[in-house]
């Protein structure tokens, strides 16, 4: 079965600023990423990634150019369109955690479900089910003070994955953590790809994270300096 396309990008750019202040952080990037697809995106301070993942997770807007989705041109969407979209379809993992302190981990997974008028036994069998499957069936009442690094990325990934997205957008997900750690994380992540079949785009500038993905994009001043297919990752 031939691969289905998922995101398509075409002449895609982003401008800040104006006149002699104007800064382009993107240049006209084309790109197309497929269902199913972990892909890896890389590059040095301001060459643009962040500014791609933001337009891409439905944060922020293109100056010019295309971005369609499931071939939607999401560059065309109202502001309470994008919403929609992001809530529905796009889940989101941060290098910080960005799990709010004084709430379980229960939750903090639930949050994302309030925005659907679920019920509250609904939501807390939604949230118990996504930490059962990041592996802390025993930490739903525990706060993140009382949680290991790795075990608040995993609260993190279940929260992004209550609501059982098409895509996930991860921002250097093992920023914050050591080397055993990370691989646990980014194991789960390529499980949560290959048995889920959850499409993942993720920053990072380590070589070794990026190593878990299928794809290796690099960003260069704007650009797309390379588009390469990851070999390595057969040996994971």
């Amino acid at each position: 079965m031939p691969a289905k396309e998922l995101i398509r990008l075409s002449g895609l750019t982003k401008t800040y600023g104006q006149g002699d202040a104007a800064f382009q952080a993107l240049k006209g990037i084309d790109l197309s990423i497929n269902v199913g697809e972990f892909v890896a995106v890389m590059g040095h301070s301001g060459s643009g990634k962040s500014t791609l993942m933001n337009i891409l997770g439905c944060l922020d807007t293109p100056t010019s150019g295309v971005y369609a989705y499931e071939n939607i041109e999401v560059q065309k969407l109202e502001t309470n369109q994008r919403s929609m979209l992001r809530r529905h379809a796009l889940g989101f993992i941060f290098q910080g955690f960005n799990l709010l302190a004084r709430t379980s981990a229960l939750e903090n997974v639930e949050l994302p479900l309030l925005y659907r008028g679920l019920t509250r036994g609904k939501r807390h069998e939604m949230a118990e089910k996504a930490l059962r499957s990041v592996g802390l069936p025993d930490k739903l009442r525990n706060k993140p003070s009382e949680l290991s690094g790795g075990q608040q990325q995993r609260v993190a990934i279940a929260r992004a994955i209550v609501t059982n997205p098409i895509t996930l957008f991860a921002d250097e997900p093992t920023g914050n953590l050591d080397s055993s750690t990370t691989h646990e994380v980014m194991t789960l992540l390529t499980q949560l790809n290959r048995e889920k079949g959850i499409t993942i785009l993720m920053v990072t500038h380590e070589d070794d994270v990026a190593s878990y993905a299928d794809r290796v994009v690099c960003l260069s001043d704007g650009n797309i300096l390379s588009d390469t297919l990851n070999n390595r990752k057969n040996n994971k």
